[in-house]
């Protein structure tokens, strides 16, 4: 007999996008496998960094004596390349069924990716953009740093106990909990991570919403 679902409810929403509405796996992973092997680097333990953080923050993490002003100006370019290449790139599965479900609710997109790339990414999946968005021109410090999501919280005007934040990577995981926000882990990587509840995608979450006092209610099957 199946699980019964896991409920959890919520006021608004706060959505990573790469990994979690966007499967950008096969882009991301050229471009860094490139990068790595021109800095001399092993691809395949670069690539266990990469997910969730902005880029000029896996660079330091992998190039740790480089000076920061050289990994931000790396990062443009690095921005510039994954913005061009969008083979590949196709929805989480069950995401365009989830945006529409919650396209009339709370809910932002806090991603570690620059605005072109966002729109670039959700424009190739197929995916509306919201109209509250955190990228990274937006805050001060990448994930596993809250900011992201205590900027989406405060410009949604709720608490961040009110909000769940869907999140694919550890940094990201790392990201809402310091938020004081429980996390849905959505696909392979998430679950190693401890989230409050683990999805393999997006046709596991079903979305309720009760007009008379705003609660949001999320029925998760795993």
């Amino acid at each position: 007999m199946p699980a019964a679902p896991s409920v959890l409810t919520a006021r608004a929403l706060l959505l990573d996008m790469d990994g979690t509405l966007v499967n950008s796996d096969a882009v991301v992973e050229r471009c860094w496998r490139r990068w790595a092997i021109r800095h001399g680097l092993d691809p395949e333990e670069a690539l266990k960094v990469v997910h969730g953080r902005q880029g000029y923050a896996t660079m330091a993490l992998l190039l740790p004596d480089r000076p920061m002003e050289e990994n931000h100006a790396d990062n443009r370019l690095m921005l510039a390349e994954e913005t061009a290449d969008l083979d590949g790139v196709v929805p989480v599965g069950g995401a365009p069924a989830f945006m529409a479900a919650i396209a009339a609710l709370p809910h932002a997109l806090v991603t570690s990716a620059d605005a072109p790339l966002a729109r670039a990414r959700m424009g190739a999946a197929g995916l509306p953009m919201p109209r509250v968005r955190v990228t990274a021109e937006c805050v001060g410090a990448s994930k596993p740093d809250p900011e992201g999501f205590l900027k989406g919280a405060a410009e949604l005007g709720f608490d961040p106990a009110q909000c769940v934040v869907f999140e694919d990577s550890e940094a990201g995981v790392r990201a809402g909990r310091a938020a004081g926000m429980r996390v849905v882990g959505v696909g392979p990587r998430a679950g190693a991570f401890a989230p409050d509840v683990h999805v393999p995608d997006l046709t596991h979450v079903r979305v309720e919403a009760d007009g008379a006092d705003g609660t949001i209610r999320l029925h998760v099957t795993a």
